[in-house]
């Protein structure tokens, strides 16, 4: 073999595959195999059949809370009950549309993973997180100023309100940790195994967008 192909073949560059011949995806360790790798690929990942059952079940976790809240709002004549304010319609409104801002640079990196794009897919990653982290933060704070108002345990509302903010909160946070880990890896090159991992924090971010404007007009219902 001479030099000139052998650079080819550790660099990916040419019309065979990288590396030389990691065709299957778990051979794949570097940023040009594994895109070559994915590009061949016929079948979903392990890894993305786990998340996609995950979400499954998560979707029927917050399916089940956002109809136990309209079951309880359908039994009273009154919702919120006496004493305890209507939410705020603007911050919720505006903080799901910046967190739902976040599915762009989410998709972007994968995109940019999938063809070996290593560092774009890292700042994207980054700018995501940071903006999460953000809307969580403040999240919190209003979180705890509805805690000065009212209690989980005063009434139905308190109970179903706070359980379903506190998942949600719960599942972006899993979401920036997710993230956190993923960008930690990534500092060491994209391999197959941190490809598949870019696709499954993404379709789970999804999945969290898509719920938080689920959960958003469900809390703010009875202000609209």
């Amino acid at each position: 073999m001479t030099g000139g192909d052998d650079l080819t073949r550790r660099t990916g560059r040419g019309h065979g595959p990288p590396t030389g011949g990691a065709t299957r995806s778990t051979e794949a360790t570097s940023g040009p195999a594994a895109s070559y790798a994915a590009r061949r690929r016929v079948s979903l990942p392990v890894g993305t059949w786990g998340v996609i059952l995950l979400v499954a079940t998560e979707a029927a976790f917050f399916g089940t809370l956002i109809a136990s809240y309209l079951y309880l709002r359908l039994k009273v004549s009154q919702w919120p009950p006496a004493g305890v304010e209507p939410p705020d319609l603007t911050a919720p409104l505006i903080l799901t549309g910046v967190l739902v801002a976040t599915t762009l640079p989410i998709l972007l990196a994968v995109r940019a993973a999938r063809v070996g794009r290593v560092r774009p897919a890292w700042l994207l990653l980054l700018g995501a997180m940071l903006v999460q982290a953000a809307y969580l933060g403040v999240q919190i704070h209003l979180f705890g100023s509805d805690l000065d108002k009212f209690q989980p345990t005063d009434n139905a509302y308190g109970s179903v309100y706070f359980t379903m903010l506190f998942a949600h909160h719960v599942h972006v946070l899993v979401g920036i940790l997710m993230i956190g880990w993923l960008l930690a890896r990534l500092i060491g090159g994209l391999t197959n195994y941190r490809l598949v991992a870019v696709q499954v924090v993404a379709i789970y971010w999804y999945f969290v967008n898509a719920v938080a404007v689920a959960i958003t007009l469900t809390q703010v219902s009875p202000s609209l």
